[in-house]
């Protein structure tokens, strides 16, 4: 069978690989940057030890057998590289098994637990590991990647696998198992070791060629290639700010008893997610009580809140708002939404696209001036941005602060110190960045990213309030990623405070409003392996049919509806 790969004519012998293929057009590199690590057929993303044509048809022994995938595609096969989104997420898991399997080979009796996302690196946390260093760690990783040890996927039945977590201390994994409906599960496995990721992996452990290892308090931290440039690591740098938010995140976690998606079912199953409803809601009221009081004691009477997509900054900024009057004040909301250019007037990039994540897409200076007119005592007219004509309006919206006044600019770029005005006094300011933080892991080798959890939001709420398509939402998500790197986390350790807006028990409910709309994308869209992705994780969560127990004033309903801050 002829493919194209990358747009390159190749003829596919019965039982060749894509990376036989590949390697035969040159194509497999020893630069990072360069090389392959994965390929996606039709909508799905495959290992390139993948056969697009097995040797026999099971119905006819004589005859070579097509696979679905290649049909669907005829032939087309496009290649990941770490530059893509994907591909850097196939290496992300290839390095977690390095990784567990460096520690279980290093530190049997150790515990390793994935942590959180800083920056470019990753926290894993390790307990109960005599003499750890991160001088050794290294040094058997690096024994692993020169061994290029084949990653070989292996399918068992899932009380066959459920019984081989369990007997090698894996309980966790035994736990989030039971949960599981189909009757198999696929793993990674080298000698006794054996794990999975929830996804694919590269061909083989000699791909791991660029990253790093630094010391950490309670673990260590695992340092990706740079983004722009992945044949050198990326350049780390400390968020102890964001690191103390999170951690927190993980104590009311323990707290409540709901660390893992094992846990949260348990929850559901027993009745008493009810119970962390309330709890996390009032967590939520009191941290929001706590922002509110020390905006008062700073005498602020300006309050940035920023934050990514779908973290619920409209929602924050109401409920702050709200707090704010119980101190006698007088809140008054400002969207940087209104201080759009007109459409008509931004630059295209070099793509050709139009980048609205862009900080230029903002009129910064009408902002500034504005802002420091404001708290001058003058009065100003605010524009309105029609998002229909894609022009700013002026519909005599005047606006002037009293003793009593303090604003909350709502906005993704509301940290960006090009706002505010030139020698303005530091304290008149309170720099608020929301964000939804979820400590919530898979097991102990797989947590659930912060991405993840904003984009289930965003496809509930575009769905419900936009009538957009899960494919639509998804298809913008890539760009949407790639303005927040640029132009919101760089700022958000600058903040006074981060608020962390997850839940610990909305994906329960989440899956409720979203598994109907993924099961409707056919398996030869494009968007098909970021739905398929989704899909795995949610088939482990129970259900929770727990709508009414969610207060109107909840930064969830932001998402599924029915909050009062919008009637």
């Amino acid at each position: 069978m002829e493919l194209r790969i990358d747009g390159i004519a190749v003829d596919a012998a019965p039982g060749s690989s894509l990376l036989e293929l590949t390697r035969r057009l040159g194509m497999d590199t020893a630069q990072l940057s360069t090389r392959p690590i994965a390929a996606k057929i039709a909508g799905e993303v495959f290992n390139l030890n993948y056969i697009p044509v097995r040797s026999k048809d099971a119905a006819d022994p004589d005859r070579p057998s097509i696979r679905r995938a290649m049909e669907a595609s005829g032939g087309q096969v496009h290649l990941l590289r770490y530059s893509d989104p994907t591909g850097k997420d196939v290496y992300a898991r290839t390095a977690q098994f390095v990784l567990f399997l460096a520690l279980s080979r290093r530190w049997p009796e150790a515990k390793a637990k994935m942590n959180c996302t800083v920056g470019a690196g990753l926290f894993i946390a390790v307990s109960g590991a005599e003499d750890f260093s991160v001088d050794a760690l290294k040094s058997e990783v690096w024994e692993i990647v020169h061994s290029n040890i084949p990653l070989v996927r292996c399918r068992l039945t899932t009380q066959e696998a459920i019984r081989r977590f369990q007997a090698n201390g894996q309980e966790d994994k035994a736990r989030l198992l039971s949960w599981r409906k189909e009757p198999y599960f696929d793993e990674y496995v080298y000698g006794d070791f054996g794990d999975y990721y929830y996804g694919e992996l590269a061909p083989s452990t000699g791909y791991m060629t660029v990253w790093d290892i630094l010391e950490a308090d309670g673990g260590f931290m695992f340092v990706y290639p740079d983004d722009q440039n992945p044949d050198r690591v990326a350049d780390y740098h400390e968020m102890p700010h964001f690191f103390s938010v999170f951690s927190e995140g993980e104590n009311w976690g323990k707290l409540m008893e709901c660390q893992t998606i094992a846990d949260l079912n348990g929850l559901v199953d027993s009745g008493r997610i009810r119970e962390l409803i309330r709890v996390n809601e009032a967590l939520h009221e009191k941290r929001f009580s706590q922002v509110a009081d020390m905006i008062c004691q700073r005498s602020a009477q300006a309050v940035m809140l920023a934050g990514p997509s779908s973290s619920g900054k409209t929602t924050s900024a109401n409920r702050l708002a709200t707090q704010l009057r119980v101190h006698g004040k007088k809140p008054i909301l400002m969207s940087m939404d209104d201080y759009y250019i007109d459409r008509d007037q931004i630059a295209p990039g070099p793509d050709g696209k139009v980048d609205l994540e862009h900080i230029n897409t903002l009129d910064t200076a009408l902002f500034a001036q504005n802002l420091q007119d404001l708290l001058d005592g003058k009065t100003v007219e605010i524009p309105v941005f029609n998002f229909k004509t894609g022009k700013r309006e002026w519909r005599g919206h005047r606006m002037q602060l009293n003793s009593d006044s303090v604003i909350i600019v709502e906005g993704l770029h509301a940290l960006n110190p090009v706002l505010l005005p030139e020698g303005l006094d530091a304290g008149r300011v309170f720099r608020l960045f929301v964000s939804p933080l979820l400590p919530l892991n898979m097991d102990d080798h797989n947590r659930i990213p912060t991405s993840y959890l904003r984009l289930l939001r965003r496809i509930v709420r575009d769905h419900e309030s936009r009538g957009t398509s899960v494919q639509r939402t998804i298809a913008m998500w890539d760009s949407v990623r790639r303005g927040e790197k640029r132009w919101i986390f760089p700022y958000q350790e600058n903040a006074d405070v981060i608020f962390n807006s997850s839940t610990l028990y909305e994906l329960a409910v989440l899956k409720k409003h979203i598994f109907p709309l993924l099961t409707e994308v056919p398996p030869e869209d494009e968007c098909y392996d970021e739905v398929r992705s989704i899909v795995k994780i949610l088939n482990f969560v129970q259900e929770a049919d727990v709508d009414d127990e969610i207060p109107p004033t909840s930064l969830l309903r932001e998402f599924i509806g029915g909050n009062s801050f919008y009637r």
